[in-house]
């Protein structure tokens, strides 16, 4: 077989990268579930291995990718059901509460009165807008005329979110399927492409996936677990529905201040300042203890990576990709360290060797 000239190999090339650029093209609106299906099985692919050596598959290897696939299908869909379901129970009070309030009115509770400042502003809007039954009925049209509309637009979204997250599910089994032999062709490509360094930087992208997880969704989870316990200790009206939207906030650094901080004015609304007033700096003590020792902990010793950069992956990740930039922004960072360390020290990832002052310089 002759060898390629240059000019069938540069062929070759912008053939590769016009097929893949018009991949992406195709592919674009399925990327987002493909990226987060990668990122779940990189997750759970110490436990599955581990299931994997514990019942080894048979001829078929299709019970284990379909329980685990099954098994992260309800991990994600059980906390919304929950949740779901714990607004429609409290759905029949707040609309004999609305009821309520267009028929006789709201009057300004009494912790309008113990403002330091605002007080007769705060006073004189409340009165205009829901002290009368003609002004909290006016009001309230206006703000279900805006929810309306927020609520089709949120219904679009969500339809397209259940797409996803359904193409997402059948993506990760076949990841689990095929994981060794996906493992092993991309080895081999990065090998060609980067030499050497190619399997160190996917090691390390996927060491800091999982780093970042543990930090994220384990660390966010006991937040969400722990303001749970105060919230019903505390008093806070819907202290499960709360506690469980806090968790899932909480995988979003500095995401708990808005929950906790929400339940803070349903005490001070109740009359309860003092317990509010306890919340808040209950609940800045425990994200302050999360995000400043156990977060760099997990993410910075599994990426090494300096807290800054974690934080900077994990913000500007979250502004450019959304949720998944969260597990995106971090892995990125990292293989882009690992390249900086590995410039820095030498050819190829070998430490240079700094000459000492008893060093034979070499001959020449």
């Amino acid at each position: 077989m002759a060898a390629r000239t240059p000019e069938q190999k540069l062929a070759r090339l912008l053939l590769a990268l016009a097929l893949f650029l018009l991949a992406i093209i195709i592919a674009a609106g399925f990327l987002p579930a493909l990226i987060w299906a990668v990122v779940i099985a990189v997750a759970i692919g110490p436990l599955h291995a581990r299931a994997e050596r514990r019942w080894p598959p048979g001829r078929h290897n299709l019970l284990l990718p379909l329980l685990f696939t099954a098994g992260v299908g309800l991990v994600i869909v059980v906390p919304f059901i929950f949740a779901a379901f714990q607004a429609a129970r409290e759905a029949h009070d707040l609309a004999v509460w609305l009821a309520t309030i267009k028929r006789d009115g709201l009057p300004a509770p009494a912790w309008v009165n113990d403002l330091p400042i605002g007080r007769d502003e705060v006073a004189a809007w409340w009165q205009a807008k829901l002290g009368t039954p003609a002004a909290a009925t006016a009001f309230l049209h206006e703000l279900n005329v805006g929810l309306v509309a927020r609520s089709r637009a949120l219904g679009s979204s969500a339809l397209h979110r259940l797409v996803i997250f359904g193409f997402t599910l059948l993506t990760l089994f076949f990841l689990l399927r095929d994981r060794d032999s996906l493992a092993a062709q991309i080895r081999k490509a990065g090998e060609r492409m980067f030499g050497p360094s190619g399997e160190r930087i996917a090691g390390q992208m996927l060491l800091s996936v999982r780093g970042t997880i543990d930090g994220l969704v384990l660390v966010g989870l006991g937040e969400g677990a722990v303001l749970t316990i105060a919230y019903l200790v505390l008093g806070v009206p819907h202290p499960l529905l709360l506690g469980t939207l806090t968790g899932v906030a909480a995988i979003i650094p500095f995401g708990a201040p808005l929950l906790f901080c929400f339940g803070a004015l349903l005490l001070v609304g109740l009359g309860q300042v003092g317990a509010a007033v306890a919340l808040v700096c209950f609940g800045f003590l425990v994200v302050f203890l999360a995000d400043h020792f156990l977060r760099p902990l997990l993410i910075g010793g599994t990426t090494r990576l300096p807290f800054l950069w974690v934080l900077i992956g994990i913000l500007g990740g979250v502004e450019t990709l959304g949720l998944l930039g969260l597990f995106v922004g971090p892995a990125t960072m990292a293989a882009l360290m690992l390249l900086w360390r590995e410039f820095i020290a030498g050819a190829e990832g070998e430490p240079t060797v700094e000459a000492s002052p008893d060093a034979v310089p070499p001959s020449q």
